[in-house]
């Protein structure tokens, strides 16, 4: 997508303007990010909580809503980058997690608690043996090192442009410049990060997704040294990008013909897309699901499932799928809780009806405004992609112009929407606590106009913290989509 100067310009004008309010507004988390400097490396406890114009620093959660350092009300639609679909603080939760910390919260030894999580995700996903881990950094490791065990191979597949943890195997062509890509007929290995020996990265083969033909061809160039092909059924690491229709099939056949192994990596998907996650909304089955975030109810737990054969070389100490704090009781406790009290089919169909007055707020405003984007949600995540065409893979993501989507997300965030840093490439989160008063406040025409009148004298826009929450997302879009668009005739966009 190509902006027009008079847009572009218009881009940087609001950018900094909402970013000076973003600053005005949050003295607390500038004076902790300055305390923090001293002794966090970087100020934060991970180089993903760095965004621009500063991280954010939270106070607490309770159901829908968040706080932070400086005391403003936001609807959390951030959820911790797709972790919190049970909500904050939710009863069930809280009475799991403070019943089991009573009672010990560390053995390295099972717990009964491990065998409910076990039995449900059985029931969600299909298939039969589970082993726990800790985050989805773990999960992804044990599949890669899974699937190498049994094919005796070391070549793996990973699709271009895909976050799968950071570990050496995955952190290849993440979210590198088109530049160091190559060809879209044959992606290059590119290294994500510092610190991956060349040797590993090698034996990484790069394709893009949805595209069976350039997949066919890897597999066909490397006959008998693929172990497997590790993938995101829903790519979510550039907005949502859907599974085009006979893709995962196809990937399913393919892998099976060349005697590969097939790993989803549903760390995101994982019992937001559905219960199921992605394999019960697609139908596709593979050979291993990498599990976390949400199936934790809020603590850190990650989990990898397979079918019998696989997981055959686990039970058979053929592969050791081992760690100190797998399966921990606390997070078991809250994984359970979530699991069965939480994420319901009452839940879901609640989710569904809010995600779907949701879409339609949004796309109301697209179409009335013009503003070349589109809506994608699948289950409890949504995105606004801003791109007048559907974008299909990693390099029609990387055509977007990151402007757009920041801005929108200084908007949303100042008008009281915590939406997730990196707007172009994250996804909201709706959770079983939002309510449909969160939805209806972005019908308040009375709060766009408020906001569409504080604005308008070129001053910063104040927040009426009373009315923080989903009538901020239409203000939001509504007076971003019409300031920007408001620009003097001329090449537009494309």
């Amino acid at each position: 997508m190509t902006v027009s100067m008079s847009v572009g310009t218009r881009l940087d004008e609001l950018i900094d303007a909402q970013e000076q309010q973003f600053m005005d507004r949050q003295p607390a988390s500038r004076a902790l990010l300055e305390r923090a400097a001293g002794s966090l490396a970087g100020g934060v406890t991970s180089s993903w909580q760095i965004s621009r114009p500063q991280a954010v620093w939270i106070s607490h959660g309770r159901g829908s809503r968040v706080w932070d350092a400086d005391g403003d009300e936001y609807v959390d639609l951030h959820g911790g980058y797709g972790v919190m679909a049970v909500g904050h603080a939710h009863p069930a939760v809280v009475a799991a997690v403070s019943d089991r910390v009573a009672k010990g919260t560390h053995f390295a030894q099972p717990t009964s608690e491990a065998i409910v999580v076990a039995e449900e995700l059985k029931r969600r996903f299909g298939l039969p043996l589970w082993r726990f881990a800790n985050s989805g950094t773990e999960a992804t490791m044990d599949a890669v090192h899974l699937m190498r065990a049994i094919t005796g191979r070391s070549r793996i597949v990973k699709v271009e442009g895909c976050y799968h943890g950071h570990h050496d195997s995955v952190q290849v062509s993440v979210y590198q410049p088109l530049e160091e890509i190559g060809p879209a007929h044959g992606p290059a290995s590119a290294v994500a990060s510092s610190g991956i020996p060349a040797e590993i990265v090698e034996l990484t083969s790069i394709v893009p997704y949805n595209d069976l033909e350039v997949t066919e061809r890897v597999f066909a160039e490397h006959t008998g040294q693929i172990a497997g092909m590790l993938l995101e059924p829903v790519m979510m690491n550039a907005g949502i990008i859907p599974p085009q229709p006979g893709y995962l099939e196809g990937l399913a056949e393919l892998t099976r013909r060349h005697g590969a192994l097939l790993a989803f990596d549903e760390v995101k998907t994982g019992v937001t897309a559905a219960p199921g996650g992605a394999v019960e909304r697609y139908g596709v089955t593979p050979d291993i699901i990498c599990l976390a975030k949400a199936i934790g109810g809020g603590l850190s737990t990650a989990a990898i499932g397979g079918s019998q054969e696989v997981m055959d070389h686990i039970t058979s100490g053929h592969y050791d799928q081992v760690g100190t704090f797998n399966g921990n009781p606390l997070a078991m406790a809250a994984a359970g809780a979530a699991l069965t009290e939480v994420l319901t089919p009452a839940a879901y169909r609640q989710i569904a009806g809010l995600q779907q007055r949701m879409v339609e707020g949004v796309e109301g405003v697209l179409h009335r405004t013009g503003l070349p984007a589109y809506v994608v949600a699948i289950g409890a995540k949504g995105c606004v992609t801003f791109s007048p065409t559907p974008v299909r893979n990693y390099r029609d993501f990387l055509a977007i112009d990151d402007r757009w989507s920041h801005c929108h997300w200084l908007y949303q965030h100042n008008g009281g929407v915590f939406l997730p840093p990196w707007g172009k490439a994250e996804q909201w989160l709706l959770s079983a606590q939002h309510t449909g008063e969160d939805v209806d406040r972005f019908r308040d025409k009375e709060a766009v106009r408020r906001r569409r009148g504080a604005l308008g004298g070129g001053s910063s826009m104040m927040v009426d913290r009373r009315r923080c929450g989903w009538g901020a997302v239409l203000a939001a879009v509504t007076l971003f989509a019409t300031l920007v668009l408001t620009v003097p005739a001329g090449p537009g966009i494309s």
